[in-house]
């Protein structure tokens, strides 16, 4: 088993430029460190039904009330407010982008964080973007995967969706088969799905697939602090 860089093809060199986008970095540091409600604040906003800043603040109280009742519950931490605020005005720019660039940047943006939060557990260096992953006499596939962690007799791929409805057959067939191959070769290959969005819609969406999926993880919005360790 070993790793190769993807072609830089047309998509590649697009795509690297969207995820050269300074917003990407900013809101995924943000959202690596968020707590489960402002994940789900970041979610709806970037889907880009509104831009009203006010609006979204009066549908998530628990995060923009008023700070100084925290003590006896009325309201969050001032510091965890300023989080929330950082990362509306983020997902807001997110938002407000073309609906094309708005998909490309929230699925750059899930990749970025999921990559930041390998490099918390294992080092950076070893932590990939855009791998593809080779065996002997097997056809590579053509998709690269979106992160990977490369080390001996540990390594990691994942493929990282900004919604349950991007898990389908295609997705499920090249990380499971990728696994079985380095099984062949009796070499350790964790694969798993990284889904930013609602674990009871994956698990929905995973129970309609036939493809193979058994030994494949999933991380959701909830889980993602298990990809720091």
């Amino acid at each position: 088993m070993r790793f190769q860089d993807a072609a830089k093809d047309a998509r590649a060199v697009v795509y690297a430029g969207i995820q050269a986008d300074p917003l990407v970095a900013r809101a995924a540091m943000l959202l690596a460190d968020a707590s489960v409600a402002q994940r789900v604040l970041a979610r709806a906003v970037m889907n880009g039904e509104t831009t009203d800043a006010d609006g979204w603040r009066a549908a998530f109280p628990t995060l923009f009330g008023p700070g100084a009742d925290h003590d006896a519950g009325a309201g969050p931490d001032p510091a965890d407010r300023e989080r929330s605020e950082a990362i509306l005005v983020a997902s807001l720019a997110v938002a407000d982008r073309g609906e094309q660039v708005r998909s490309q940047v929230r699925g750059a943006l899930v990749e970025e964080f999921t990559a930041q939060l390998l490099a918390r557990r294992v080092a950076a260096p070893l932590v990939k973007r855009e791998r593809r992953i080779l065996f002997d006499g097997v056809r590579a596939e053509i998709h690269p995967y979106d992160v990977t962690v490369e080390r001996d007799g540990a390594s990691e791929a994942y493929d990282c969706k900004w919604g349950a409805r991007g898990i389908n057959a295609d997705v499920l067939h090249q990380l499971d088969d990728a696994r079985s191959h380095a099984a062949d070769e009796t070499e350790p290959l964790r694969v798993a799905l990284v889904v930013y969005d609602a674990e009871r819609s994956c698990r929905v969406r995973l129970d309609r697939q036939t493809a193979p999926h058994a030994e494949t993880g999933l991380i959701t919005l909830e889980s993602l602090g298990r990809l720091a360790g």
